[in-house]
């Protein structure tokens, strides 16, 4: 409960409720905090004479009146806070991701929706709600949210990590590695770097697997980053299979090209023929030999 005989308690509920996205009512605020609407008129005044010396500061947020709204509400020019439908489409995405162990999962999800102005939380809640009983979680049950804050950083600083990594089949190995971007896909995260005694092309390492990450405190210059961009990497490393750029060219036959060309995003049609598509693109290692095999005879390789 809003101790109303606060002013400090009334003018923080209000703006917070304003910082949610919540149209204000100066009559209705008056009922609710038991004051004079020529008070709420005085709190409001404060307000705005507050965010105008922040303006300063470089947050711009102004308080206006909207006669649709009947109504006052806080406008801002730099940016907006996420809005019930923005909230909804990231969390059934990280949901669907799988990526995160449940803990930090609902961490998340809990201050995605009491960001909502509170007629809409309860909705988005019910929304997610049989989901988030029903989440699965991925088998390696690692808190990802540290190491990849950790590994973040080095990339920033371009600083040579040292780290025990276990295989798929189980194998340990130590690396020295020069890390240049995280990637996701298909429920893991992936760092890609370069091995310290291998520069021709980076490794990907999956982030769950990297048991244990020293920071040298040696740091790295990229004589390559010319032609390491993490986005146009990222459109070649569909697979997360290391291994040297390829050009790959193939007729597809089936149902959906578009499927083909977003699961491809360096693809392009050379031709079509009746519904025959001769297309190319290009990928990092084995893995897109193994995506053209699992599409059955709907995939011809003309060149590999």
């Amino acid at each position: 409960m809003i101790d109303t005989e606060n002013k400090g308690a009334r003018l923080l509920d209000m703006y917070e409720r304003l910082n949610h996205g919540e149209v204000i009512s100066k009559k209705e605020l008056a009922e609710i905090y038991g004051v004079t609407v020529k008070t709420i008129q005085r709190d409001i005044d404060e307000l705005r004479a507050y965010l105008a010396e922040k303006s300063l500061q470089g947050d711009r947020g102004t308080i206006e009146y909207s006669p649709a709204k009947k109504g006052y509400r806080l406008i801002r020019s730099t940016y907006e806070h996420l809005n019930h439908k923005e909230i909804l489409a990231l969390a059934k995405i990280l949901l669907e991701s799988r990526a995160l162990e449940p803990g930090e999962l609902h961490t998340i999800l809990d201050k995605l929706t009491a960001a909502c102005i509170e007629k809409d939380r309860t909705t988005v809640e019910d929304i997610i709600k049989n989901e988030t009983f029903y989440y699965v979680p991925l088998h390696h049950k690692k808190k990802l949210l540290d190491p990849l804050w950790d590994l973040s950083l080095a990339i920033q600083k371009q600083e040579i990590l040292h780290i025990r990594y276990i295989r798929q089949d189980g194998v340990e190995r130590q690396h020295d590695v020069k890390p240049v971007a995280i990637l996701f896909s298909e429920f893991y995260f992936y760092l890609v770097a370069f091995k310290e005694e291998e520069t021709e092309f980076p490794t990907i390492f999956r982030v769950d697997r990297i048991e244990e990450m020293e920071h040298t405190g040696k740091t790295f210059h990229i004589p390559y980053a010319d032609r390491f961009k993490d986005g146009e990497f990222r459109k070649r490393v569909q697979f997360m299979y290391p291994g040297p750029l390829r050009r790959v060219k193939f007729t597809y036959s089936g149902p959906s090209v578009e499927a083909v060309l977003d699961r491809l995003p360096t693809a392009k049609i050379l031709t079509e023929k009746e519904g025959v598509y001769t297309i190319v693109a290009e990928a990092y290692g084995i893995g897109i030999d193994m995506w053209l095999g699992s599409q059955g005879d709907k995939v011809k390789v003309l060149k590999n």
